[in-house]
């Protein structure tokens, strides 16, 4: 199977390689601002079947294979744990993650001739408590700054991580199982 994959994500290319599933790398932005009264659901959904349909549209006269595009968010009470923009943000975003639990929502949309289909993949995700020096020594490894939540649970973050419960690929950022039952939906 191949599809044309509507992301830059180093992470999500190697997931897909994975489990088998060839692809070609579509390169456009899409304007990610939160809109006013939307739900941490909501936008995450909104991003992705964004990114697939604008994919879907740019390739359309050529387009063969399925687009598929996913956005990760992390969400912590009510607040949405979005990439850190500089290190305050991101200090204050893990200094509020240390000892609790958050919630990952990855969305996964696929388009193919016409047809688009999507799925969010809910994880929870529990950070052990951190110490100041923890998170400024993570702050200046750089792993953390393009990291939705400010993490890479497959990376150095990992270390901070006591628990899980969900898709772990889903966390790092396409849930596997769900991407692949989608993938085939869309293709029948």
């Amino acid at each position: 199977m191949k599809v044309y994959l509507a992301s830059q994500s180093p992470r999500r290319q190697a997931l897909l390689k994975q489990i088998n599933i060839a692809f070609d790398t579509l390169l456009f932005d899409i304007d990610e601002t939160p809109k006013s009264g939307e739900n941490a659901e909501q936008m995450v959904l909104r991003l992705a079947r964004a990114k697939a349909t604008k994919g879907w549209q740019h390739n359309q006269r050529t387009a063969h294979l399925p687009v598929l595009a996913a956005d990760t968010i992390g969400l912590l009470a009510e607040n949405i744990l979005l990439k850190p923009q500089n290190k305050t943000d991101f200090v204050t975003m893990l200094s509020s993650m240390s000892g609790k639990t958050h919630q990952v929502l990855t969305a996964v949309a696929v388009c193919f001739n016409g047809n688009c289909e999507s799925i969010i993949s809910k994880s929870m995700v529990t950070f052990a408590k951190l110490s100041q020096a923890e998170i400024l020594d993570y702050w200046d490894s750089g792993e953390p700054r393009d990291k939705a939540g400010g993490y890479a649970i497959q990376g150095l973050g990992g270390r901070f991580v006591t628990r899980i419960e969900g898709s772990y690929s889903g966390i790092v950022g396409l849930p596997l199982y769900q991407t692949w039952k989608l993938l085939q939906k869309v293709r029948q």
